[in-house]
Parts: C-alpha cells; structure tokens; sequence
C-alpha cells in the first residue's frame, strides 16, 4: 500500500473519533496546562482530516502512484467525513437537518452520475463550482464546530452553510446539465447495440435451423424405394 492510498484509509478512521469527539459534550484533554474542550478537539480532527484530502491527491499525482483502490477509496472517504461531521452537527443542533441532507443528498446524486458515466467511458473531472463548495463547506462545517461552545460564531456559520448549499445546488445542476444527455445518449446507443446484436444472432440461427429442416426435408422427398415385383 502506498503513501495516498494510507492517508485516504487515514481519512475514513477519522470519521468515528469525530463523532465521538464533537456528540460528547465532556471531553477535555489537557495539554501542557492547555485545556482542550471537545469543539476544539472535534475541530482538529476535522481539519486534519479535510487536510489529508488535499495531501493524498497531490501525492498520488506527484509520485504517480494513482491507483484503482485509491480512486474508488477517496470520495468515499470525503462524503464519510463530511456527512458524519454534518449529521454531528444535527445533533448538537448547530445545523438544521434539512440542511444535512439536502447537501448529503447531493453527493449521493453526483457520485451516482460519476458511477453512471464512468460505466459508459466518461470522467467527470470536479468543476471550478464543486472544487468552490468543498471549500466552503470545510469553512462553515470549522465555523459551526467551534460555535458548539462559542454561541457567536453560529450565525456567521450559517451565513457560510447557506452558500454552502448554494454552490452545492448550483454545481449539481452543473454536472447533470453537462453530462446527463451524453450519458443517456451512450446507454441507449449501447443497448440499440446490444439489441441488434441480438437480433442477428437469432436471424442466424433461424436459417440455420431453416437450413437443416430443409435438408432434411430433401432427404425424404426423393425417389422411394420399391421392392422388385415377382412373377
């Protein structure tokens, strides 16, 4: 296993120490005299997290090291991280729920858009809208876990979920406008494909067995044979 594809494994076991740290409301480590309260410690994990996103992909392309594995791992283990962190914040009720899953909702919709066009031939690269809301959900999911004790930072952080959602809204429309009719497109001309394939094979073994019902028919249908007549 190479070094990305370690770090995208990383990012996944982030996922429960998130929960964990942000949905209980006691935790606290002191370090070197330093309280550390769980919003902050809920906070760490997730830029360290969000961090190890941007790090597997410049070190897979840098070293050349992108693998299968590696592609499939990585936005599973992004849309881990968020929705945990998102469905946290419900929760706590720093986020409205409608919110959650409009947004998780969406990755599902791309992912399975991704899927769909990969089957067919097709990558769809992310946008420059898409790379914008990753951004800003990162921004505002930050924002809502350190207002989990800092009440003041909760209405700049929805401020931030609410372009969050638009950017999200706006880049799925993106993706469907873009590839949703080359995507139809391919499928039914695969199965147009598919179906006269089909076809001529039937023809085929319809002359066939025409073929040998003839054959056979020839043989029966010649001169009979007569026993001599006796005198």
């Amino acid at each position: 296993m190479n070094l990305p594809n370690a770090l995208t494994i990383l990012r996944i076991f982030f996922v429960p120490l998130l929960v964990a740290a942000l949905v209980q409301e006691n935790v606290a480590i002191k370090v070197d005299g330093l309280l550390i309260t769980n919003e902050w410690l809920s906070l760490a994990i997730f830029l360290a997290a969000a961090f190890t996103d941007l790090l597997d992909g410049y070190l897979a392309r840098r070293w050349k090291q992108v693998t299968t594995i590696g592609t499939l791992l990585d936005p599973i283990a992004d849309k881990l991280l968020i929705s945990a962190a998102l469905i946290s914040l419900v929760q706590v009720r720093e986020l409205a729920g409608w919110m959650a899953i409009l947004i998780i909702g969406r990755e599902f919709a791309v992912s399975g858009l991704r899927s769909i066009a990969a089957a067919e031939g097709y990558t769809i690269k992310a946008s420059d809208l898409g790379k914008t809301k990753m951004f800003s959900q990162v921004v505002a999911i930050s924002c809502l876990l350190v207002a989990v004790r800092h009440p003041e930072l909760h209405t700049p952080g929805m401020v931030l979920m609410w372009i969050v959602v638009f950017f999200a809204l706006a880049s799925a429309v993106s993706y469907f406008w873009k590839f949703w009719h080359k995507v139809d497109e391919s499928v039914k001309l695969r199965r147009r494909r598919e179906l006269l394939v089909l076809e001529r094979r039937r023809q085929r073994a319809l002359r066939r067995q025409r073929s040998d019902s003839g054959s056979g028919a020839g043989g029966l249908g010649g001169t009979i044979w007569k026993p001599p007549e006796v005198n």
